[in-house]
Order: structure tokens, then C-alpha cells, then sequence
């Protein structure tokens, strides 16, 4: 988001001023926050009004900029007390839009890396949300103990077959079936890599699923499974819109490329 803001402050029209000031006034951020942070390298902004701390620059405008400009997580629901599940809740962006949309909302957020969960937990902290519950777990078919790639920031996963270059922690893991057993108004699933295996294990309860959010990855050395996902969705009568993450890619016989060995993203919406 800072990155934008950088553009939006540069242009000298009256209209592109009043948004600049707006959106700062809007997000409580600072203005000396608006400045170039070389990447992994943590830092800490004020976030509607709260120390806000983050570990990578650029993961945090991205995502920033997808939920509080792009809002791909809004949705509309009849319940007072809407229930939300979060798995891969990062630094903490999402709980708080989450927060900021259904002040009454009761949500359970996952995340794996224990390190990022250190900052979540510190994040969440500063706002003193009620019914907002947080687990350092893993999402899987089993209960078991993963290796955690800890790539830093926002693209942390679960791997089997490990590389001496990455650095690995272990991550206790849970199904994600055991919190299935009523009715869930938004469930958000960002796991790189892992949505397929944990949708396949929890596929007979998502008829308590209202709404659901997947974010698809493809791996460059592993069989693609999006026709996997799409037939549990369609199995269970969702119907879903598919878009891009991020910018289009042009020409794709031609300019594929890997980020982490992720060779493809989708955000997937599905509903009834």
C-alpha cells in the first residue's frame, strides 16, 4: 500500500491530493512510514491508531492494498455474529479487516510459522478484540508434526522434501474438519499449497461452510490439482469465481515464471 501511496503523492492534481490525504486519514498511517524498506526487513507503522508491526515491506502493502483497497474479503452476511475462520492469517491484516467490517464477529485464525505468530499475536494485541482466537497449527489431513519452510514473510509452507538452501522449523498440525461442526459464515483458506489436501479431508462438512475463499498454488515440480478443487466445490453446490492474484500474466506460453517454485495463483470465491 505505502508503494502506492509513494505514486498517488507524486501527481499534482487536486483530485489525486484529496485521495492521498484521505487514505491516510482513512488508515491512520504516518507519512514518514512512506519510504523505500529494503525487503525482510521488519518494521513497524500506526495501523487505525495502533503500533502495527510487519516482516516484510512489501508482503504487507500487497496485502494491505488486496483487502483494505481491493477488499476481496468483503461479503454480506444476516448474522449479528458472524463466524470466520482464517487459515494463514500472517501478520494479522486480515483479522483486523475482518474486525473492521463485523466488530461482533467470532473468528479462529491459524498460523504456522511460529515466528509470524509471534507478530500476530503482538499485532492482535494492540486492538483487544473480543471472540478472536489464535493457533500456532498447521492445517493437514492428519495430527501430526510438518517440517515449515519459513520463508519470512507471506509465502511460508509445508514441504516433505526439504532443501539445504531453506531454512525449516517444525509445525504441529491439525484437520481443519474438527472446527467444521456448525455453521460458517466466511472460511479463508492461504495456505501455499496445502488447500487441496486439507479441502479433500474436510470436503463431507463444507455443506456448514456459507462462503469460502481458497487461494490456489500451482507447483512448477508437482501434478497441478485445481480440477481436484473445483469437484469438491461443485460436489458440495458452491458455484465460484476465479481471478487472477496479483497482475495478469501476458503472452503465458511465454512469460511463465516461478516465485518459489509456485509456477501459478488463483484467488477462488465460492458461494450459493
Amino acid at each position: 500500500m505505502l508503494y502506492y501511496l509513494k505514486f498517488i503523492k507524486s501527481k499534482t492534481s487536486g483530485f489525486f491530493t484529496k485521495f492521498y490525504r484521505y487514505i491516510l486519514s482513512e488508515f491512520k498511517i504516518n507519512k514518514e512510514d512512506i519510504n523505500n524498506i529494503e525487503r525482510y526487513k521488519p518494521g513497524e507503522i500506526v495501523f487505525y491508531g495502533n503500533k502495527f508491526k510487519y516482516v516484510d515491506k512489501a508482503s504487507f502493502d500487497y496485502i494491505f492494498n488486496e483487502l483494505f483497497v481491493n477488499n476481496i474479503y468483503k461479503f454480506n452476511t444476516n448474522s449479528s455474529i458472524p463466524y470466520i475462520i482464517d487459515c494463514g492469517a500472517n501478520i494479522g491484516l486480515s483479522v483486523v479487516y475482518f474486525k473492521r467490517n463485523f466488530p461482533n464477529a467470532k473468528i479462529l485464525a491459524f498460523e504456522a510459522d511460529p515466528d509470524i505468530f509471534n507478530i500476530l499475536k503482538e499485532n492482535l494485541s494492540m486492538f483487544n478484540y473480543d471472540n478472536v482466537t489464535i493457533l500456532n497449527l498447521a492445517l493437514w489431513d492428519t495430527e501430526t508434526e510438518l517440517n515449515f519452510y519459513s520463508e519470512g514473510a507471506d509465502s511460508g509452507r509445508i514441504e516433505n522434501i526439504l532443501n539445504t538452501d531453506k531454512k525449516y522449523v517444525k509445525c504441529q498440525s491439525v484437520k481443519l474438519s474438527t472446527f467444521l461442526d456448525q455453521k460458517v459464515d466466511l472460511l479463508k483458506i492461504d495456505i501455499e499449497g496445502a488447500e487441496v489436501k486439507v479441502l479433500k479431508e474436510c470436503k463431507g462438512l463444507l455443506n456448514n461452510v456459507d462462503k469460502l475463499f481458497v487461494e490456489f498454488h500451482s507447483f512448477s515440480n508437482l501434478k497441478q490439482e485445481l480440477s481436484v478443487l473445483l469437484q469438491i466445490l461443485e460436489e458440495n453446490n458452491f458455484r465460484y469465481y476465479i481471478s487472477n492474484t496479483g497482475s495478469e500474466i501476458k503472452s503465458p506460453f511465454i512469460n511463465i515464471t516461478e516465485y518459489y517454485e509456485i509456477d501459478n495463483s488463483l484467488n477462488i470465491f465460492a458461494f450459493r
